[in-house]
C-alpha cells in the first residue's frame, strides 16, 4: 500500500479517506453500544430483582468523587471538541494545548477512580469470600463522620429486615459496578493512548485544515466514552440515594 503525504493509496482524495474513516468509527461505536447495552440490560434485570440491595450498594459510593469525575469528563469533552475545532481552522499550537488538556483531565478521572476502588477494597466491598456490606459501619475509620456512620447502620438494619440475604445480593451490584466502571476505565486508557499519539503528531504540525481526520475520529471515540459515563453515573451512584 503506497502513501502520498497523508493520503493512502486506496483513496482518491483526502475527503474520501475522511468519510471512510468516519464510517468505520461509527460502525465500531455501534458495536460498542451493543456491548454496553448488554451490561445495562443485566443491570436493569438485577436492579428490578434486588432493588433493596442495589440501593444499599449505591449509598456506599462517594457521590462527591463520582460527581466530580462527571464534571471532569464533561470538561474533557469540551477540550476535545476545541482540539478538533483548532485543527479544522489551522491553529496548530491550540491543537496541542487542547489535546494535552484532554489527556490531563482523563488522567484525573482515572486517578479518582483508583481512589474509589481503594475505598471499596478497604471497606471489604470486593465481591468474593471477604465481602461484608456491614464492615464499614461496624469498623469505621477514625476520620469518618459519626452521624454518617449512624445513618449507614440504620439503613442496613432496615435493609436486612426487608432482604435477609442482602449481603449476597449486594455482591451482584458490586460485580456490575466493577465490571461496568472497569470496562469504561479500560476504554479511557485506550483513549489516553490515542491522545498521546495525537499529541506527538500535533507537535510536528501534522494536523491542518486540509488533514485533521485523526483528531476528529479520536474525538468521536472520546465523546462516546464520556456519554457512557453520563449513563453510568446516575445508574450506579444515584439510585435510591438516601444519604
Amino acid at each position: 500500500m503506497h502513501r502520498t503525504g497523508e493520503l493512502y493509496g486506496q483513496f482518491e482524495t483526502l475527503e474520501q479517506q475522511k468519510e471512510s474513516a468516519a464510517l468505520g468509527m461509527w460502525i465500531f461505536l455501534v458495536t460498542e453500544v451493543l456491548f454496553f447495552g448488554g451490561l445495562f440490560l443485566t443491570y436493569t434485570i438485577n436492579r428490578h430483582a434486588f432493588g433493596t440491595a442495589f440501593g444499599v450498594g449505591s449509598n456506599t459510593l462517594d457521590i462527591r468523587l463520582g460527581g466530580g469525575n462527571t464534571v471532569v469528563l464533561i470538561l474533557s469533552s469540551l477540550t476535545m471538541a476545541m482540539a478538533v475545532w483548532s485543527a479544522q481552522i489551522g491553529k496548530k499550537q491550540l491543537v496541542s494545548i487542547f489535546l494535552i488538556a484532554t489527556l490531563a483531565l482523563g488522567s484525573v478521572f482515572l486517578g479518582v477512580k483508583v481512589v474509589e476502588y481503594k475505598q471499596k477494597f478497604d471497606h471489604h466491598l470486593i465481591p468474593g469470600y471477604g465481602f461484608d456490606i456491614r464492615y464499614h459501619s461496624e469498623l469505621p475509620a477514625p476520620m469518618d463522620n459519626p452521624v454518617e456512620i449512624a445513618a449507614e447502620k440504620e439503613e442496613l438494619e432496615k435493609a436486612f429486615a426487608v432482604d435477609p440475604d442482602i449481603n449476597a445480593h449486594a455482591q451482584l451490584y458490586f460485580s456490575l459496578y466493577f465490571g461496568m466502571t472497569g470496562l469504561h476505565a479500560l476504554h479511557m486508557i485506550v483513549g489516553a493512548g490515542l491522545l498521546i499519539w495525537l499529541i506527538r503528531g500535533s507537535f510536528h504540525g501534522r494536523f491542518t485544515p486540509q488533514y485533521n481526520t485523526p483528531v476528529e475520529i479520536v474525538g468521536l471515540y472520546w465523546h462516546f466514552v464520556d456519554i457512557v459515563w453520563i449513563y453510568l453515573f446516575p445508574l450506579l451512584y444515584l439510585i435510591d440515594r438516601h444519604r
